[in-house]
Formats: structure tokens, C-alpha cells, sequence
């Protein structure tokens, strides 16, 4: 699997030691992948190229996060946001899927948390769960209506979810995902940097299925009005009608409004590989901090340590570059993928992308 570093992409700030959002220690990343059939389209049969990456900020337990989200542009769903905003809390993993199997996730989810117990009741026997459950579209390659995301697949990326290596590309919820024309899917990266002498991690995980081939920029080369590769065998469109999840974590202590504030710069790092937010885009962040491990409580009271605003800007900037990064990670761990009716989807040739960097001084 190719990543941005190894084809020589000169990016900006400092990895850590995997270079993933589970740098931030804590954080467990599991895939679920389907894929299944070739040919026609035949509604609940296939061919099927989709599935499901869950995201637990503090493992499997019950030990919510101080979180907030962020849309550039709305045309898309990520359940749960509302008591996320008001609370300032995320007390679920974060799933990611299809379009059209949401309801299937989150309901799974619910099921798992259940039955583990991970949860605080408010009194005996009173809680609920309002998972975090965002998605994109992969309709154009996989079968999307013949719903075939089952509680099975859900349960598999709960239970495999781990700290360590991060699979990107067609993987998981990334299956059937297209980005800038290119096969798109799961990208990740993260960022050392250091507060007052006090070292932190942030690190993004994308679902990337947006942007145009048109506008597509690696380290400032016009990539996508240069590279001279077939385009995708469907209908290929100028406009950006595919969306991006991003998912920030860190484990700088920071309050929600912090955490909002991270969140407003992931769209210049989405705009760095030449991405703007179309119309028909949906455009989703969450950030969390896996700090103030016991913030959460049914308590009058309790108490949070954060980073002060006037110190917020080293995060600021590893967010861009992270969110960047994790892009170009997503498009190049990607390889060509054929699903529904031959639909074709190539991915970004790494010898053509090198010699555009050459051509114009970037490698």
C-alpha cells in the first residue's frame, strides 16, 4: 500500500510514528469490506463494492469525549450531531458507510453498545445511544439499493477495531468510494507538534469520494488538468457531486469550541487538493479529544483542563496539513476498481503523478 511519503510528495509538518489518526493513543480503527459480483446492475444481488470503517475514540468502553462538528457543505448525513452540539460530548464510536445504509449502522451500533453495557444510565435502567454515523456515496460502483451492508458487517468493524496500522484506500466504508475522478476511499494521516514545551498528537481519517479530476492539486502541480490517463468508463461529470468525511482526533485538551475551531480549518486542507464544497457535495467534520478522561459524569459537577486559545495555532496548522495529507493517502493507497455495469474506476497513477511533480520542480 502507497502513500503520499513514499511516492515523494514533499508535505509540510512533522508524522508520527504511523503516520495515522491512531497516533493519538486511544484511537482503534476497524474495516469491514464487501465485495461481491461482477456485471449488470441486479438490485439486491449486486455487484456490491461497499462496507463499513468504525472509529472508537477511546476504544470499548463507555468514556465520552469532548467533541463538535463542523459542515462546509450539507448535502450528506452525520446522525447525531444535534446532542453532540448541544452536550459537547461524543459518547459513541464514529461509523462510516453508504448512503443508504445508515439506518442499518446505526441501529447495529446501538445493539453493540447494548450489549456490552456501554453506557451510564440516568437512573436505573434509563439511557440512550445516538451514534455518530456518517456517509458518502457509492452508488456508482456498487449495488447501493440492494441494502447490502448487514448487522454482521457492523459488528465485524466494532470487534476488529484496534490502535496500529490504519488500512487505506478500497477499504472498509471506502469500498466504492471516487475522489477527484480518481478511486478514492479511507485516507489517514497525523501531526507532532508541541505546545509551550508539551508534546501533542492530531490525526485525521477521511472517507474521500469528492472533488473533480479538473481541479485535483498535489503540492500546488495542476495534477488533474496535466495527467494524461483514461478517465473513469461512466458518465463523468466536470462538478463536484461526491462528499468527504473527515474525522479529527487529538489529544490536546480542548473544550468544544476548541474542537468547532479545529474543525473550520479541515476545509483548507480539503481546498489544498483543490476540492471547494459543490453544491451536491456533502462536506462533514468531527473533531475529539481523547484528554480529560473523566469529564464526562452524572455529577453536579466536574471539572476539564484545556489549551488556551492564544495557543490554539500550532493545531490549527496540523490540521490543514494532516487533512492534506490524508487526502492524497486515500488516492494513492486506491487501485483501479470495476463494479457495477463495468463501471470503472481508475486510480491516480504514481509514476504519472511523478513526473508532473519533476516537471514542475516538486520532486
Amino acid at each position: 500500500m502507497a502513500r503520499a511519503r513514499d511516492i515523494g510528495i514533499p508535505l509540510e509538518g512533522i508524522p508520527g510514528p504511523l503516520n495515522t489518526i491512531t497516533d493519538v493513543t486511544g484511537v482503534e480503527v476497524g474495516h469491514a469490506t464487501i465485495i461481491r459480483g461482477e456485471g449488470a446492475l441486479d438490485v439486491g444481488q449486486g455487484p456490491v463494492r461497499t462496507g463499513v470503517t468504525a472509529v472508537l475514540p477511546r476504544g470499548k468502553s463507555f468514556n465520552p469525549v469532548f467533541a463538535a462538528g463542523y459542515s462546509l457543505n450539507g448535502n450528506g448525513e452525520m446522525t447525531g450531531m444535534h446532542w453532540v452540539e448541544e452536550s459537547g460530548f461524543l459518547e459513541s464510536p464514529i461509523m462510516l458507510t453508504n448512503t443508504h445504509s445508515v439506518g442499518t449502522v446505526r441501529d447495529t451500533t446501538i445493539a453493540w453498545l447494548n450489549g456490552r453495557r456501554l453506557y451510564a444510565p440516568l437512573e436505573a435502567d434509563i439511557y440512550w445511544h445516538m451514534p455518530v454515523v456518517a456517509e458518502t456515496y457509492d452508488g456508482v460502483l456498487s449495488d447501493i439499493n440492494g441494502f447490502h451492508v448487514r448487522p454482521g458487517h457492523v459488528v465485524s468493524a466494532l470487534n476488529k477495531a484496534v490502535g496500529g496500522p490504519v488500512g487505506e484506500g478500497s477499504v472498509g466504508s471506502g469500498t466504492g468510494m471516487i475522489c477527484h475522478g480518481f478511486k478514492g476511499g479511507i485516507g489517514t494521516s497525523s501531526r507532532l507538534i508541541n505546545i509551550d514545551r508539551q508534546p501533542y498528537t492530531l490525526g485525521a481519517l477521511v472517507q474521500a469520494n469528492h472533488g473533480s479530476r479538473a481541479n485535483l492539486t498535489v503540492a500546488g502541480v495542476p495534477v488533474g488538468q496535466e495527467i494524461d490517463v483514461p478517465r473513469n468508463t461512466f458518465n463523468h461529470s466536470s462538478r463536484e457531486l461526491g462528499s468527504i468525511i473527515v474525522l479529527l482526533a487529538t489529544d490536546a485538551p480542548l473544550l468544544p469550541h476548541q474542537l468547532k475551531r479545529l474543525g473550520r480549518r479541515v476545509p483548507i486542507g480539503i481546498g489544498r487538493v483543490g476540492a471547494y464544497g459543490g453544491n451536491s457535495s456533502g462536506d462533514l467534520f468531527i473533531a475529539f479529544s481523547t484528554a480529560n478522561a473523566r469529564a464526562f459524569q452524572r455529577a453536579a459537577t466536574t471539572q476539564a483542563t484545556f489549551v488556551s486559545n492564544d495557543a490554539l495555532d500550532p493545531l490549527f496548522e496540523a490540521v490543514v496539513q494532516a487533512v492534506e495529507e490524508a487526502i492524497l493517502n486515500a488516492l494513492l493507497a486506491a487501485t483501479d476498481m470495476t463494479g457495477r455495469d463495468g463501471n470503472t474506476a481508475y486510480a491516480l497513477p504514481h509514476d504519472k503523478l511523478r513526473d508532473l511533480l519533476r516537471k514542475y520542480g516538486r520532486l
